[in-house]
């Protein structure tokens, strides 16, 4: 798929909401953590998506992006699994007709970056996951985990260069 999703407003309960986050709260630093064992990397761009829960914002959804060499690489994707299942089975409805937490920010970020790079990466090993970034418009790029959402249209050697530079990386 090619092109900037449309930024119609999905069905998301009231109080939620996705942002860029230049210093990631401690929050965020803990939800990364539990997810994947280690400190939150130093990536230039956290998206954050947030959920009013107990008359608080938390943090619900963690995006990391980088930007290398003219093309942009998201990972370090996780979801408070708890915090999902202590919300009000409303909230919870209305998130999952948006695609759920994680959906919903993933095309957030695309049509926040995509004016600025021509494609936007994921490097996915989870079926899960997988599933909503191909719901977004992200498809496969021939090497095993690595996919692409082309934000423009482009010629075919200039898409085979930019996998090839998003390849080179390796897991991000």
């Amino acid at each position: 798929m090619t092109g900037v999703p449309a930024r119609a407003r999905l069905p998301v309960p009231e109080g939620f909401s996705i942002a860029v986050e230049d210093e990631p709260t401690a929050d965020v630093v803990a939800l990364f953590a539990r997810r994947f064992g280690h400190p939150l990397p130093g990536c230039p761009h956290h998206v954050v998506a947030r959920v009013r829960a107990d008359g608080v914002s938390a943090p619900i959804c963690y995006i990391h992006f980088t930007e290398h060499a003219g093309v942009l690489l998201g990972g370090g994707a996780c979801i408070d699994d708890r915090l999902l299942r202590r919300l009000d089975a409303q909230v919870r409805r209305a998130l999952k007709a948006g695609g759920g937490p994680y959906q919903a920010s993933l095309r957030w970020a695309v049509a926040h970056f995509a004016p600025r790079f021509p494609a936007i990466f994921g490097y996915c090993g989870d079926v899960l996951a997988e599933r909503a970034d191909r719901a977004v418009g992200f498809e496969p790029t021939g090497h095993p985990h690595l996919l692409v959402y082309f934000t423009r249209p482009l010629d075919p050697s200039e898409r085979e260069r930019l996998v090839a530079i998003a390849q080179a990386v390796g897991p991000f």
